[in-house]
């Protein structure tokens, strides 16, 4: 039965795994929802806080049920969020609030010097920090997010609290040039880079419990990662982030990190309420509809992840395996996910340019063809 726990909760386990539904963006969140530019107004402010507090409601429908086991997270901000965290703690889940500046490729605390009485005040579980990190970035960004990253790392240990680094490696362009689109790069470099920047940190003293970490295409890019972490501190854990990305892509990510020793939960924010919200926000939906389908969402990832944990499927479902070299058979539900995933693609903001949908499409229409004779 997934539960919410005591405040002060210790790192979550493979037993235990952590589900935290995220809801701590603050510069995104007001520009892609609410159209904020520049200061955002007062109505805009309330708006911004009611939705999250809309967001707190559909998670708080799933505390109790029986959906298996784990510990339901809240992941927020003080700026827009400041009683959906009082809530939460009140609550039981267990909570997590950042200390950076939203929106910023410089890592720096959101309340400046004052970061650690903002902490404080609110006494989170876990303390989550984001940094934007590539070691192709120049040496200056670099020493000065490390120092910035040590700061905190210090406070912490001292203080003896928990705390999370939400790392991400953007590509360069250089490195998006070679690689042609991200979806290239993820695969292709991601997984490295991501190992050298652990590397770099941990060499630097900084030790989270636990690394909230972009999804990884195959088994062998996670286990690559997962080693780096393990080797340089063995206490230390991965949980998965959701990068807005569509359902069966965060699946996927999910199918791969679940059944390895190391990782212990998610992360997950916009793929779940992004769309419900700017619904609700649009009129579309209704506040108990849209409530019902974050929630639905939140379980569903939960539930995927702890069918992921445990192996195939009871039913025998086929997990989202890559239709790729390695796993070549065309079976009818790898073609049914397939065309799924592809539907509707164009190339503005999709992951496969709309050349690349049709070539693959192409080639399965060949091969259900050959099947067929």
């Amino acid at each position: 039965m997934t539960h919410v726990t005591p405040a002060h909760a210790g790192p979550p386990s493979s037993a235990q795994p952590l589900f935290i539904l995220a809801m701590d963006h603050r510069d995104s969140f007001g520009r892609t929802l609410f159209g904020v530019t520049g200061t955002p107004t007062d109505d805009q402010l309330a708006s911004m806080r009611s939705a999250k507090s809309l967001i707190f409601a559909a998670a708080e429908r799933l505390a109790g049920t029986d959906i298996g086991s784990g510990q339901l997270g809240i992941l927020v901000d003080e700026w827009l969020g400041a009683d959906v965290a009082r809530r939460a703690k009140a609550a039981g889940f267990v909570l997590a609030m950042p200390a950076e500046v939203s929106g910023s490729d410089r890592f720096r605390f959101e309340y400046g010097d004052d970061f650690a009485q903002h902490i404080e005040a609110f006494d989170p579980d876990w303390v989550k920090v984001l940094v934007r990190f590539n070691p192709a970035d120049p040496a200056e960004l670099q020493q000065d997010q490390i120092g910035t990253l040590r700061r905190l790392g210090d406070w912490i240990a001292t203080h003896r609290r928990h705390w999370m680094i939400e790392l991400l490696v953007p590509p360069t362009r250089e490195q998006l040039t070679a690689h042609e689109d991200q979806a290239m790069y993820d695969a292709r470099e991601r997984p490295a880079l991501t190992v050298q920047v652990i590397t770099t940190l941990t060499q630097a003293g900084i030790r989270p419990r636990i690394w909230k970490l972009e999804g990884y295409e195959t088994t062998e890019a996670a286990e690559l990662v997962l080693a780096a972490v393990k080797s340089t501190d063995p206490g230390s854990s991965c949980i998965v982030l959701g990068r807005n990305a569509p359902q069966h892509q965060v699946d996927h990510w999910l199918d791969v990190a679940a059944p390895l020793q190391g990782y212990v939960g998610f992360a997950i924010g916009r793929s779940i309420w992004d769309e419900p919200i700017a619904d609700y926000q649009a009129g579309r939906s209704d506040q108990d509809t849209t409530e019902t389908q974050i929630s639905e969402r939140y379980a569903e990832f939960i539930r995927r992840y702890l069918q992921a944990d445990s192996g195939p499927g009871r039913d025998g479902d086929v997990r989202g395996e890559p239709f790729t070299y390695t796993h070549p058979r065309l079976t009818p539900d790898r073609e049914a996910v397939i065309r799924k995933a592809l539907a509707g693609t164009d190339p503005r903001g999709s992951r496969l340019p709309a050349w690349m949908a049709q070539s693959l499409l192409a080639e399965v229409d060949a091969l259900r063809v050959e099947e067929a004779e």
